[in-house]
């Protein structure tokens, strides 16, 4: 097996991570990855076994040791649908599924419009981050919205969800924890009260919807409704408002035509976009089963990360898979995940993508880009820390 070492958060790697992944996959489906000390899966086909074959998994096979002052949220992620499997998972995606409709989703549709409109009014003159001025409202207020948690809550809600996910990265620290730790309590406090005030007040928001969901007799409890809420506004924007940004960035970086964002092609173009340069590189899984998987042996207990980024840029897949292509046929790819845990947000987030992107470059045609993007130093999710802008 391949061994390469490369730090998460070296800032050329950051800024590119795909040299590294061409350099993996040039030794095979599986490399090991010195500073995660584990085999990683770059090639799409390994990449999509794991996310499908159901001998691995997102829940460990000892249960997880952590220190003390890290078990408040832990203690959100035990009754998390993503890190569970069947059958808690499936039970908990199932309720889920029934109150996160497709109809439901289709509906916010003109939503997303007016909302488009609304920020791209509000735009100011000159030079501008379109980050926090359209990229990351658009996502934490439609989920907002879905739930039926107040929009004022917004910013608190992303400071929250921004330092619970930090705990995934590559940066994390004793700071970078005790901040989570905060964030997860507050976030726990809050929703407890709003949910207890929501049974007493029904709504037709999804919040209501979960907690009158039910199947074959079972509800989701207090803790998996908290859990199930916090996931879903984390999960609902943060990925989103990476997607977003970087599609601006790649549109505009490749002076690509607006007709590529034309009733008839956007769909292509963005999911492009999300082939060539998706907001989230890595998820792990763990073995379950002692197996050979292309020449390499797997012990039941090992864990091996999925590089998501590494597979949409497999050149046995895609012709030219360096080169951004918005006519490109589409094909699946491994941006949203596959198999039991493909994102259950995917269809808002292409959505979201599909109706607010068209409008803004439609309502911008000299939008351009005034200083060169940057990506954060947030891996293994993906994305820009700010984008600098003029209209």
């Amino acid at each position: 097996m391949l061994r390469l070492p490369q730090s998460p958060t070296d800032p050329d790697f950051i800024q590119n991570p795909y040299a590294f992944y061409d350099r993996a996959r040039a030794g095979g489906d599986i490399f090991w990855w010195d500073e995660y000390d584990m085999p990683m899966a770059v090639s799409f086909r390994a990449v999509n076994t794991l996310l499908r074959d159901r001998r691995f998994g997102r829940e460990p096979v000892e249960p997880l040791a952590f220190p003390d002052h890290l078990a408040p949220f832990y203690a959100v992620e035990a009754h998390s649908m993503l890190e569970l499997e069947a059958p808690r998972h499936t039970r908990l995606r199932k309720l889920v599924l029934r109150a996160f409709t497709s109809r439901r989703i289709a509906g916010l549709g003109p939503e997303i419009d007016a909302l488009a409109h609304q920020l791209i009014d509000a735009f100011p003159p000159g030079e501008f981050d379109l980050l926090p001025a359209f990229a990351t409202r658009i996502p934490i207020i439609l989920i907002c919205r879905l739930l039926g948690v107040p929009e004022g809550m917004a910013d608190d809600l992303l400071k929250w969800s921004n330092a619970m996910v930090s705990m995934y990265q590559a940066r994390r620290t004793r700071a970078v924890e005790n901040e989570a730790i905060a964030a997860t309590e507050a976030f726990v406090a809050y929703l407890r009260d709003y949910i207890e005030h929501r049974r007493n007040d029904p709504r037709d928001d999804l919040i209501t919807e979960l907690i009158a969901a039910e199947s074959e007799g079972e509800k989701l409890s207090g803790d998996e409704l908290i859990s199930t809420c916090i996931l879903l506004l984390n999960a609902g924007h943060e990925a989103t408002v990476h997607a977003m940004a970087i599609a601006v960035k790649t549109l505009l970086e490749q002076k690509t035509p607006v007709s590529a964002l034309a009733p008839d092609t956007r769909d292509t173009t963005i999911e492009e976009t999300l082939r060539f340069d998706p907001p989230l590189h890595m998820f792990a899984r763990y073995v379950y089963e002692d197996t050979v998987l292309y020449g390499h042996e797997l012990k039941r207990g090992d864990k091996i990360g999925l590089l998501l980024g590494g597979a949409n840029r497999d050149p046995d897949v895609w012709d030219d898979p360096d080169i951004f292509d918005p006519a490109r046929p589409i094909k699946p790819n491994t941006s949203f995940g596959a198999g039991a845990h493909f994102c259950i947000g995917a269809p808002l987030a292409r959505l979201e993508l599909s109706r607010a992107l068209p409008i803004l470059f439609d309502r911008c045609p000299d939008l351009h880009l005034t200083a060169p993007p940057q990506y954060g130093n947030v891996y293994h999710f993906h994305g820009l820390e700010r984008l600098m802008v003029r209209c």
